[in-house]
């Protein structure tokens, strides 16, 4: 299709699908829209404008400090220009950086290189006072910060909502659904009923656990120095206390001063942010494929869109496609993330250089579950519960209150309750007249007898109905991520 055959718009250009077309990653590629909230927050410009904030915000720490004479207090002027740097650091910006780097070879020292250069040009600073840029710091305790500045960012602003988003739109069907009876399979044989309303509800319940695991996950800072001991600092400044100082530079952001760490923030609330993300994930495929099989089976039924094709051969199919692509995405994710927790807690003694290349893939593991988080949302957007269906399946499938009768022969002390109803049941299906001849030769009070009469399998969802609304009301739990 040429370009003047392209649909015309205003969001997508031509030059911007032909980029996509040539993505390596189907983040950026087939699903670069979707994920632009990732990528703005975990792209290599990010990284950049985020070390960039943080060295400015030491320098402005240090400028603070009335033990450190030489460099003196910013001017009202002075700190308005640095607030503007930070808040307009753009791409061209990060460029400038990157063509540092190709001379440094090394990414957090090109970044005090630009920062010096602005100093130096456009504030007017001696050499002596841009000195400060980066004193005492090494490289990560830059980027333990960006880092934790970046995750924090997502979660607040994207990931978390999409997940409360998905989590809100199950409780709202969940409720709706409460008491729509349905037959339940287990080990995929009908078993006793519940209702469409409470297995959803299950679902909102595992997640809203997880959403306060994530909540929860203290973020650490570490500002201590080349190998977490601030000697350089110590040297430099003997009088400062320079632990003080790092406790009030790194809580100043939002964080928990960490002061026990090597050259590196051992990366531990990490590892227990992504395991619990890991987890949501789970429990989506889990969701996922329950709504599959839902659909399968006809309990749901999925709205038509005019214009899409199901199958290229086969014209009446429509797919639960977007459950399918959640399951997958989920998937992908939750290996990432597995990895990611799984190594980023090990460093070779003071470090090694191996969580350098692994902590920039936390944006691709974010992006593929904010991705399978929005699938699932188009998805669950599609479907509607055929009450119909269910009832007709249910109106097939009396054997499943043999479990009713032989609890209730229990209770009056049939012997072999069990074994007698194994033996007239299993295996058979079962109508309204066998069960209640079965019952009416049991010898039971007339008013069980009556009970297991008048049962229907649509009445045989205990409470279910119940059940389902305890999750009407959001139980999210602390909210830790702010989007400062």
């Amino acid at each position: 299709m040429s370009p003047d055959e392209q649909p015309h718009t205003t969001e997508e250009p031509w030059s911007e699908e032909r980029w996509r077309l040539g993505a390596l990653s189907p983040l950026d590629g087939r699903y670069g829209r979707q994920c632009a909230p990732y990528a703005a927050a975990f792209s290599e410009g990010a990284l950049i404008a985020q070390r960039f904030a943080v060295e400015v915000e030491w320098l402005a720490h240090l400028a603070a400090m009335p033990g450190v004479g030489e460099l003196s207090p910013l001017t009202p002027a002075e700190q308005e220009v640095l607030a503007r740097w930070v808040r307009e650091f753009g791409p061209e910006d990060a460029a400038a950086v990157k063509r540092i780097e190709k001379r440094t070879n090394h990414d957090v020292k090109a970044v005090e290189y630009l920062l010096k250069q602005r100093l130096g040009g456009e504030l007017g600073w001696s050499a002596e006072r841009t000195e400060f840029a980066h004193f005492g710091a090494t490289s990560e305790d830059i980027n333990n910060l960006a880092y934790a500045r970046m995750v924090r960012e997502a979660l607040a602003g994207a990931w978390l909502p999409a997940a409360e988003a998905l989590v809100d739109d199950v409780r709202s069907m969940a409720v709706g659904l409460a008491g729509v009876p349905m037959l339940a399979r287990t080990h995929g044989q009908p078993a006793t009923p519940t209702t469409l309303g409470k297995e959803l509800a299950v679902f909102v319940a595992r997640w809203e656990r997880q959403l306060r695991n994530v909540r929860a996950v203290e973020v650490p800072g570490k500002w201590g120095g080349a190998t977490g001991t601030l000697a350089a600092h110590r040297v430099a400044y003997p009088d400062v206390d320079w632990p003080g100082a790092a406790r009030a530079f790194v809580e100043g952001m939002g964080f928990t001063w960490s002061p026990l760490t090597t050259q590196i923030e051992p990366h531990d609330w990490l590892a227990e942010l992504f395991a619990a993300m890991s987890r949501f994930g789970t429990v989506l495929v889990d969701f996922c494929r329950d709504m599959w099989a839902y659909v399968s089976l006809g309990y749901l039924r999925q709205r038509v869109v005019e214009g899409e094709v199901g199958s290229s051969a086969m014209p009446h199919k429509v797919n639960p496609i977007d459950f399918e692509n959640a399951e997958a995405n989920a998937g992908v994710a939750g290996a990432l993330f597995g990895h990611l927790a799984a190594k980023l807690p090990v460093s070779r003694l003071q470090r090694d250089l191996s969580d350098s290349s692994a902590l920039r893939n936390i944006g691709s593991a974010f992006g593929y579950s904010g991705l399978a988080v929005s699938s699932a949302r188009r998805g669950l957007g599609r479907v509607s519960a055929d009450e119909g269906a269910m009832a007709a399946d249910l109106d097939g499938a009396w054997e499943v209150l043999a479990e009713a009768v032989q609890t209730v022969m229990r209770r009056y002390g049939v012997p072999e309750s069990y074994e007698k109803l194994k033996a007239f049941s299993r295996g058979r299906a079962l109508t309204a007249e066998d069960l209640d001849h079965f019952v009416r030769d049991l010898g039971l009070p007339e008013e069980a007898a009556r009970r297991l009469s008048t049962l229907r399998p649509s009445g045989y969802t205990g409470y279910a109905d119940d059940l389902a609304k305890l999750i009407a009301v959001p139980q999210m739990g602390t909210k830790k991520f702010d989007n400062r």
